[in-house]
């Protein structure tokens, strides 16, 4: 068994593609309608057969309470490596990004959190 797609909450899936592309640079791999919203998923340009991120629609009141509630509690709803976390860091920054937290050394791995735009906050990882 295998991870083959994840998914995070959002509030929005056309501002969600946008930052995920545009400012984060993830590559838009599917994008189907269904019903009112949309299938998107989003891979790593690295890896364009690897794990699927779903840019889920936190429409079910549940959705949106546990988005709301981690977010509140500095909670991140996910991590992604990166191979610098400094670097990504300072680009993200003058990209315009939003940081919780600045790169910080936690045992084996360099961690920063940012604010994606869309109802939740992102830890970026580098070990």
């Amino acid at each position: 068994m295998k991870i083959i797609v994840t998914s995070i909450f959002v509030q929005d899936q056309d501002k969600a593609l946008e930052f995920y592309t545009e400012t984060l640079g993830f590559v838009k791999k599917h994008d189907v309608p269904v019903g009112e919203f949309r299938w998107i998923t989003l891979v790593s340009p690295d890896e364009q057969d690897g794990i699927e991120l779903l840019l889920e629609p936190n429409n079910h009141p549940a959705a949106k309470e546990y988005q709301k509630k981690i977010f509140a509690d500095g909670i991140p709803a996910t991590m992604f490596g990166v191979a610098d976390v400094n670097n990504e860091y300072k680009r993200l920054l003058e990209n315009g990004v939003k940081f919780t937290m600045e790169p910080t050394k936690m045992g084996e791995l360099t961690i920063a959190v940012f604010d994606d735009t869309c109802g939740n906050l992102i830890q970026i990882a580098q070990k």
